[in-house]
């Protein structure tokens, strides 16, 4: 019902559905990332799936990389360092020189972790209020100093991709950076949450860069960070459609079987509609993000503001919604660690608040349409 996938597409979905059941038989939200599950990830190939032939990649689009993770995250398959990766992974091939490109695109096809440093204690909606500083020293290199929170995946990342003030001007005065997280200077200290251990502090005392560290060119990361918005925010809105089917489907296989007044739960009319209104919302976040997806491919240069805003509110939000409403239609098991569906929910709240917040992404919305 609803499917826009190409016969490739349909191929790979169902590759990484036996995946999941073979090697992350009952799944395990507790441990976002196995770097064994991810190296065979990386021996099939597919962590190259939307990254260029040239670098190992499967040269795929858009629309290939949100199949990857729709299914990944529905098969709860521990390969939560794939997201930022990919994220950062377009960024650099957009951007950075060629033998940049082959270093970073190359790692990330073979299996490296890598992570984007851009928020802020007091600059997260608003990226253009970092204070992070990179100064040019006389050699042509780079001096930094500052510090970045709620970091995903830089505990796990071979490098990351830092942005940094270089100038006064609010958006015309920061640039990009590679850092290579083995940099003397560069800390790592995780942050404890609800959903274990996902995002981190990173301090950056005297980090020295060379010159060609810049990514990009100098005092163009704000342009650089706008046009990559496409991939960060179908990419989160796909793992959020897997995270909503999960527990959706975990939900109905529950009230099918779960008898109370001698009859299965999930036939009565308060649990049928709510299912039935959930599986609604569901289908329209799998059109929508597919949609948005097909029209990005079709034209790759072109900004989706609006659209590819549209799909993160609309996929998180659901996301959210579903969750709360299976652990409720569950009863006790719901809110029970036995059945797993609070960790579908502790993974599901947070998305509405990275990748820029469900306020940001309406914000955004209203003013395309001129308000």
């Amino acid at each position: 019902m609803g499917s826009r996938l190409t016969e490739q597409q349909a191929d790979l979905a169902a590759a990484v559905r036996d995946f999941a059941k073979r090697e992350c038989a009952g799944g395990d939200r507790e441990r976002p990332h196995d770097a064994e599950v991810y190296a065979k990830l990386a021996g099939l190939g597919w962590l190259g799936v939307c990254l260029p032939e040239e670098y190992g990649g499967a040269g795929g689009g858009l629309a290939d990389a949100c199949v990857f993770l729709e299914e990944t995250s529905y098969g709860l398959v521990p390969a939560g360092g794939f997201i930022t990766t990919v994220i950062t992974a377009k960024a650099y091939e957009r951007f950075a020189g060629r033998a940049r490109r082959r270093e970073v695109l190359g790692g990330a096809v073979r299996g490296a972790v890598l992570s984007i440093a851009m928020s802020e204690p007091g600059a997260g909606s608003d990226v253009g209020a970092l204070r992070c500083r990179a100064e040019r020293q006389p050699d042509g290199g780079w001096l930094v100093a500052g510090q970045k929170t709620w970091i995903s995946n830089a505990h796990l990342a071979e490098s990351m991709l830092l942005v940094a003030r270089t100038g006064a001007d609010k958006h015309g005065g920061l640039s990009m950076f590679h850092v290579p997280m083995d940099t003397p200077g560069v800390e790592v200290r995780g942050i404890e949450t609800m959903g274990g251990r996902e995002v981190n502090d990173v301090f950056l005392t005297g980090v020295r860069l060379p010159a060609d560290a810049v990514v990009g060119e100098v005092g163009a990361g704000w342009r650089q960070l706008m046009a990559g918005l496409n991939y960060e925010r179908l990419f989160l809105a796909a793992t959020m459609l897997g995270l909503a089917r999960r527990a959706f489907d975990d939900a109905v296989a529950y009230v099918r079987e779960r008898e109370q007044f001698g009859r299965p739960v999930g036939t009565f009319q308060a649990l049928r509609h709510r299912v039935a209104d959930l599986a609604t919302e569901i289908e329209c976040v799998r059109l929508l993000v597919r949609e948005v997806a097909a029209d990005c491919d079709a034209a790759p240069d072109r900004l989706f503001a609006r659209e590819a805003s549209m799909a993160k509110l609309k996929a998180t939000e659901t996301a959210k919604r579903v969750a709360l409403e299976c652990v409720q239609l569950m009863g006790g098991y719901g809110y029970a660690t036995e059945y797993g569906m609070e960790r579908h929910l502790r993974a599901a709240v947070v998305s509405t608040v990275y990748g820029g917040t469900s306020e940001i992404q309406r914000d955004i919305i209203g003013k395309s349409y001129g308000l």
